[in-house]
């Protein structure tokens, strides 16, 4: 019986040790929490995109809000992307994920121009 023992003992041993080994080294958890979606800002104001040209990162969140008193639209010359009418405070959001430049006007006011370019 003895000898029982000290082979229960003996395999112990590794486990023990393994355990111990797991437990000293570093770990590495992703925190999903931490990663977060890129946001950029234009202000429709006096008739006019601000800033006029933005550029930001793929995958970036742009949102459009209407300061003036009279509706505006978002849209990209190429049909990308649209917005409806957008009274004073209202606002529209696009998320850019391809790589390339977007002009974008108003289609009240075909004058008021900007564009996006991404990265």
């Amino acid at each position: 019986m003895p000898r029982r023992g000290v082979w229960i003992a003996g395999a112990a041993t590794p486990i023990v040790i393994a355990a111990l080994l797991l437990l000293a080294m570093p770990t590495v958890t992703a925190n999903r929490e931490q990663s977060s979606t890129a946001t950029a800002k234009v202000t429709i104001d006096n008739f006019s995109f601000r800033p006029q040209t933005l550029t930001v990162a793929v995958g970036t969140i742009v949102t459009w809000t209407n300061g003036d008193d009279i509706p505006h639209t978002v849209v990209s010359d190429d049909g990308v992307f649209k917005s409806k009418a957008r009274d004073t405070d209202e606002q529209f959001s696009y998320t850019f994920d391809k790589v390339g430049t977007f002009p974008y006007h108003c289609s009240i006011h075909p004058k008021m121009t900007g564009q996006v370019v991404v990265h």
